[in-house]
């Protein structure tokens, strides 16, 4: 899927000239950020793995003659997150994507306690200070927009996926919140909800995943919706996954939710 040259232009004017991508390096903020360089933003990518991001730069900077800035860094650490704040104050970014994250999954009481803090650190401390900073900067300019990427497990809770799915409830509700908040001062909110993605997620969350979607057939509706929803479920396989449960009371999704995880989940319990 592409962008048409109608949406290029709209969010060219609506959030550029630059744009911060966290995340960056995989999956949905690899694909956001090359769909927002061929739109003409220039970018900031995120990541961890510094080569790896230092030759998107690079491909970037070739295919669409944009501008592309690297910041390798942990999120899980104050230093990490400050990193970002560093890199980006002398640019003027007018959108703000909060891509990085990953998760966990099995029997809660048998995970490793550092584990689940690093990815609450990621996931939510992380994206909290970010997302703060840049509300404070793109209300202080009149006008700006924040993706948020939260998931389908955050409108209940999932078994076998407890800490995780309680990290993206916290962006949901974050999100859902700061797009009343901010509207008035001229920023646009986004929390893009999406179902199972193949991206590499699943390999460090331990997950066997059958029905998964691609990051490019989710990337391109996300940016089409910002501006106009405030909460967006991203491809139609996630549609069809929230809307097959949309009038089940919510202790019956966390019941098939855990029959879901459980067979994501077997092979941990084998």
């Amino acid at each position: 899927m592409k962008l048409s040259e109608k949406e290029k232009v709209r969010l060219r004017t609506a959030y550029g000239p630059w744009a911060l991508v966290t995340g960056a390096s995989s999956g949905i903020g690899l694909e956001l950020s090359r769909l927002l360089a061929s739109a003409g933003f220039d970018v900031v990518v995120h990541g961890r793995r510094a080569l790896l991001l230092q030759r998107l730069a690079e491909e970037f900077t070739k295919q669409y003659g944009v501008q592309t800035v690297v910041v390798s860094s942990d999120l899980s650490t104050e230093e990490g997150v400050h990193e970002v704040s560093t890199v980006t104050a002398d640019k003027d970014i007018g959108l703000f994507v909060g891509s990085a994250g990953f998760g966990t999954s099995g029997l809660f009481h048998q995970s490793k306690l550092e584990d689940e803090i690093v990815m609450l650190r990621v996931n939510v401390d992380a994206l909290l200070r970010l997302t703060h900073h840049f509300s404070q900067r793109f209300v202080a300019r009149g006008k700006g927009g924040i993706i948020l990427l939260s998931s389908m497990v955050s409108f209940q809770g999932v078994p076998y996926a407890a800490h995780y799915a309680s990290t993206k409830a916290y962006v949901q509700s974050l999100g859902e919140a700061l797009a009343h908040e901010l509207m008035p001062y001229g920023v646009d909110v986004l929390t893009a909800a999406p179902g199972p993605v193949r991206s590499g997620f699943e390999s460090r969350a331990g997950l066997h995943m059958n029905l998964t979607m691609k990051p490019e057939q989710i990337a391109v509706p996300i940016l089409k919706a910002l501006g106009k929803e405030s909460t967006l479920l991203p491809g139609l396989l996630t549609k069809v996954l929230v809307g097959a449960l949309r009038t089940v009371p919510r202790w019956g999704k966390v019941m098939i939710m855990q029959k879901v995880m459980g067979g994501m989940t077997a092979h941990q319990r084998s």
